[in-house]
């Protein structure tokens, strides 16, 4: 498995659907864009900017709730890709159990963000996924060069479709 971090949130400028960049922590080179929700990445875009809500929003809610019922979000992990559609796992320690909870990628991101807890991805998934080493062509490195360079602060959250500011 490879430790990866959450590198921001950007939209795909075709679809229009936002996108979670997730690069490897000890290597810059490796990253993994995976496609989600609007309402999925605008709660991992309010966490990255320290956006805190008003009342608990639904990632906030789960929070509390597994942290009064003594458990913590130990790591989650992105462990398949299939047809197109991304799996994870959510580990959460309770006591001296560990439960393994079946996931979609952006729920599980946004927990792990939350508790502070490791996101990794099995190796097997980045080979699937296809996404371009940076030796390949040039479609495929503009491809990955706009990828590596998104920053949050480049988008406003909420508002009008998290259109890029």
């Amino acid at each position: 498995m490879i430790e990866m971090v959450v590198h921001g949130i950007t939209l795909d400028p075709v679809s229009q659907m936002p996108i979670v960049v997730l690069k490897a922590k000890e290597d810059e080179e490796t990253i993994l864009p995976i496609w989600i929700g609007a309402f999925e990445a605008n709660g991992i875009a309010m966490k990255l900017q320290s956006v805190e809500p008003p009342r608990p929003m639904t990632y906030e809610l789960l929070k509390t709730i597994i942290t009064e019922m003594g458990g913590t979000v130990e790591r989650v992990v992105i462990n398949d890709l299939r047809d197109s559609t991304y799996y994870a796992e959510i580990h959460i320690v309770q006591g001296n159990n560990t439960l393994i909870i079946d996931s979609r990628p952006s729920d599980a991101i946004n927990l792990a963000l939350r508790f502070g807890a490791p996101i990794f991805v099995e190796e097997e998934v980045l080979e699937k996924s296809g996404v371009p080493e940076p030796e390949e062509d040039d479609e495929k490195k503009k491809l990955r060069e706009w990828l590596e360079n998104i920053r949050p602060e480049d988008f406003e959250i909420g508002g009008e479709g998290n259109q890029p500011s």
